[in-house]
């Protein structure tokens, strides 16, 4: 395909309704990582996200008669405002289809910019496709929120500014990957410039689509995706975006969560700005490579991509950004059923400081002790659980356990002798009306729930740890019903925190 993308992105049209947001150095996370970290500041935008370079671009280049007819988008959050906010501009109509499961605060923010809300299914596949019904039927034009050039070309005003902005020295930038309309746009721009500067992706562990694609040097499509970063959280990239991608991209870094709470407290700390975690992926790769490198004196890009975070998420944020940090380890103890025991546990922990202690007897002989501690570096961790088994105390190192981290740190209450063939899994699912109660009635109505446990993180999904009694001979219904009922899920059976404390 024969697309000038620098002339498209030098004759974009966005500042209508964009600004060119500022190129800030982030002083506390440059002077801990020893190199120069640049934040790229789009959480400034009017809608607070990138997205509404690429949806004003995009729409800008309609014709009269197709912004007559109207607009119509798919999206959960931050491209359903640039389309709306363009659209409001442009004073033409737009309709965006929104997942059942969307926050009403989201819902809200799109119908005061004048646009009509259409709620369907319960993920972005389901509102997408319920889009495309519609655009049919009522002959509106679809605005791609990635996978397009006009978008792509508007995106990429990012790494024009980026170059106009810092013309020194410049090792790398990176950039959050979704669907890949902003590395896209951003990588065809300064490669061409600028080769020598590494344009570097950054998602999540858990949808790496676009890396498993580049690996593949095909279009990967994945069967389901995390959706704590819920606006990176796509299953399949753009066909153009992908070959963009080939093209431009020099590496791709993963992060996982914990690393993008940390990533969301440094920019806090630095600006007091609050990004969503898909706006503070850019900052957790950077922190990545340089672990990963061990490079000193570099100057990094980091593209703060946006900041519609609700609220009621913080908690699970702050909770887990320490761990990402690596300032707190996350250990279980024993300790045995004795005098002096507990004492000499408080003298290996030293002047260190104890950020959580949870405790419950339950065996004459021993004491099962769940611990978090405050740690300087990952390193400090491993030599503190050699402390604790030299002391004599036997001892997991949890810090890395998702169960114990969101689970078992709230539950940590026994063994109970009555939970025969319990099957313990962990599950996802959509934080609607009804969604628990779909879970239940799936199940067969022999098996008893013996352990449960869900905290409300504010966020868009669910997670519930369920505990279930299976008689062996049923196993094969159980792994049907888990077909049926569709929710992301992990069996935990066997995990060694459970067996501790638990089991």
């Amino acid at each position: 395909m024969g697309l000038d993308y620098l002339k498209r992105i030098l004759n974009a049209r966005v500042y209508d309704v964009a600004i060119e947001s500022p190129l800030e150095i982030a002083p506390q996370l440059s002077c801990r990582l020893g190199n120069t970290v640049l934040l790229k500041r789009e959480d400034q935008q009017p809608v607070f996200s990138f997205k509404l370079r690429g949806a004003y671009n995009k729409m800008v280049h309609l014709s009269k008669e197709q912004l007559k007819r109207g607009v119509i988008a798919a999206s959960a959050g931050n491209h359903a405002q640039g389309v709306a906010l363009s659209a409001q501009r442009l004073g033409c109509k737009a309709v965006i289809v929104m997942p059942i499961t969307t926050p009403q605060v989201k819902i809200d923010a799109v119908k005061a910019r004048g646009a009509q809300v259409v709620l369907a299914g319960d993920s972005y596949s389901d509102a997408y496709a319920h889009a495309l019904t519609l655009e049919k039927k009522h002959k509106l034009t679809f605005v791609h929120p990635f996978d397009d050039p006009d978008v792509i070309a508007g995106q990429g005003t990012v790494g024009m500014e980026i170059l106009r902005q810092h013309q020194g020295p410049l090792d790398a930038v990176f950039v959050a990957i979704g669907g890949g309309g902003l590395i896209s746009g951003v990588a065809a721009y300064i490669k061409q410039l600028r080769p020598e500067v590494k344009v570097i992706g950054v998602q999540s562990v858990d949808s790496q689509a676009m890396k498993l694609s580049l690996e593949a040097k095909k279009r990967i499509s994945l069967a389901e995706v995390g959706l704590f970063a819920e606006g990176t959280a796509v299953k399949i990239v753009g066909s153009e975006t992908f070959r963009l991608a080939r093209q431009y991209v020099d590496e791709i870094v993963l992060v996982n969560t914990d690393q993008t709470c940390a990533a969301i407290k440094d920019v806090f700390t630095d600006t007091r700005s609050i990004l969503e975690p898909s706006g503070a992926l850019a900052v957790a790769g950077v922190k990545q490579y340089v672990e990963r490198q061990q490079c000193k004196g570099k100057t990094f890009v980091a593209v703060a991509c946006g900041a519609n975070m609700n609220f009621d998420r913080l908690r699970f944020v702050a909770e887990r950004a320490e761990v990402g940090e690596a300032r707190e380890a996350v250990f279980a103890v024993t300790l045995p059923e004795e005098r002096g025991a507990f004492k000499r546990f408080c003298e290996v922990v030293g002047e260190r400081n104890v950020t959580e202690f949870n405790y419950r007897i339950n065996d004459e002989n021993a004491a099962h002790i769940f611990a978090a501690v405050q740690i300087r570096k990952r390193q400090d961790a491993r030599a503190l659980a050699k402390s604790f088994e030299k002391a004599g105390f036997p001892t997991l190192d949890l810090t890395d356990d998702e169960l114990a981290k969101t689970h078992i740190r709230h539950m940590v209450g026994g063994v109970s002798t009555l939970a025969a063939h319990e099957m313990l899994y962990r599950f996802e699912f959509p934080e609607r009306p009804g969604a628990l109660m779909r879970f239940l009635s799936a199940m067969h109505p022999d098996w008893n729930i013996s352990l449960f446990n869900y905290r409300n993180h504010g966020a868009d999904y669910g997670r519930i740890l369920v505990g279930i009694q299976v008689p062996p001979h049923e196993k094969r219904q159980f792994r049907q019903f888990l077909k049926t009922i569709g929710y992301r899920h992990w069996d935990e059976t066997e995990n060694s925190a459970y067996k501790l404390f638990l089991r």
